[in-house]
């Protein structure tokens, strides 16, 4: 798909006009869209592959299991709806709350299709402010996602990323990172070329580059091209939950949180493991700090927890705070995102992070009200 594919508002948007560029820039390929629904056990063992992982489905199986889901939901009094829709992605989550909670400038990379779900996209992002200006129109479908979350609040997700429309590598340009402080990448095997050449464009502007991890099945399925990555030394900061951080050190002595945080330090300025309901533990030169997860006990849904865990600590970074307190911000986060289905915040919960932020002493965002 070349140049003649995007419509890119008749690429008016090339040089981004006189705006300024947004602090944080995530890469997301793919613009997707979260069916996110709270099931029974019993649909969980109906489809295939482990539950709480991600793998990737086919649109047939997509259709299947949203038909499912809907004889299997677990409805709660606080949260009348059995199914929620909205603008998803683990990068869009993470840029979705820098720039709706926490008031920094923040944009995405990708592409959308002209299709329902690629409207829903954009209009999500817009409303939570998200600069869309380098997202790409394309022709086709845009990705879908179903998020299957069970009675304890963990999720399970099947992504449908076939035939999706996505920005190719040849499509970037230097001109998508200038003037940006970081870029926010995903790791995926599918997208290892686009994350490649964004890395490179986003270091030759001089961006910091943050990776997280994906899931255990991405670690496990391809950590030989996941550690050339790494070892690029191209990677400044770098994400992972317990999970991903076990399978990454697989087979060694120090295969728990702490070998992993000291293992990707060695290739990482900041390595961060999130722990759940444990809180995280990070390491930022010879400093490493563990800090006690917050809100778990109201835990409905832990989709985008990680994702808004990463939106804080990116904050408390570009706010000059110390590794603590960027922990302290990303469990605030993390946190609030929990109490309700899906990977958006609603404004209730910011309420409650701005206040859980404020009994901490942590720097609250500045509140356009």
């Amino acid at each position: 798909m070349g140049a003649e594919s995007l419509s890119y508002n008749d690429r008016n948007h090339n040089g981004h006009g006189d705006e300024q560029p947004p602090v944080i820039l995530g890469l997301q390929p793919s613009a997707l869209v979260d069916h996110v629904a709270r099931v029974d056990w019993s649909l969980l063992d109906q489809i295939p592959g482990e539950r709480g992982g991600s793998i990737p489905v086919g649109i047939e199986e997509l259709e299947y299991i949203l038909r499912e889901v809907k004889s299997h939901v677990l409805s709660s009094p606080n949260d009348p709806s059995p199914m929620k829709t909205m603008a998803g992605g683990s990068v869009a989550n993470t840029i979705r709350g820098l720039s709706s909670g926490f008031k920094i400038s923040s944009g995405i990379i990708g592409a959308y299709g002209d299709d329902d779900q690629g409207r829903l996209f954009i209009d999500n992002m817009s409303f939570n402010g998200v600069n869309l200006s380098r997202l790409r129109k394309k022709k086709g479908h845009t990705a879908q996602c179903v998020c299957l979350v069970d009675a304890l609040g963990n999720r399970t997700m099947r992504p449908c990323l076939s035939n999706a429309v996505k920005v190719q590598a040849e499509e970037l340009t230097r001109e998508d990172f200038k003037g940006s402080k970081w870029l926010v990448v995903r790791y995926a095997i599918l997208n290892l070329e686009v994350i490649q050449v964004a890395i490179h464009l986003a270091k030759e502007e001089g961006l910091l580059v943050s990776l997280d991890l994906a899931s255990f099945e991405m670690v496990r399925n391809f950590k030989l091209q996941l550690l050339t990555l790494l070892e690029s030394g191209k990677i400044d900061l770098c994400f992972a939950n317990e999970d991903e951080a076990t399978e990454l050190l697989r087979g060694e002595q120090t295969a728990d949180p702490k070998g992993a945080v000291e293992f990707l330090s060695k290739y990482c300025q900041w390595a961060v493991v999130t722990l759940g309901p444990n809180g995280c533990i990070a390491k930022h030169g010879k400093e490493i700090v563990q800090v006690p997860a917050i809100g778990e006990a109201n835990a409905i849904d832990a989709t985008g927890a990680g994702d808004l865990f990463a939106s804080g600590f990116l904050y408390g970074l570009v706010k000059g705070l110390s590794l603590e307190e960027c922990c302290k911000v990303g469990s605030c986060s993390g946190g609030s995102v929990i109490r309700s289905l899906g990977g958006e915040v609603t404004s209730e919960n910011w309420q409650w992070m701005y206040k859980q932020m404020q009994i901490k002493g942590l720097p609250c965002p500045e509140q356009s009200r």
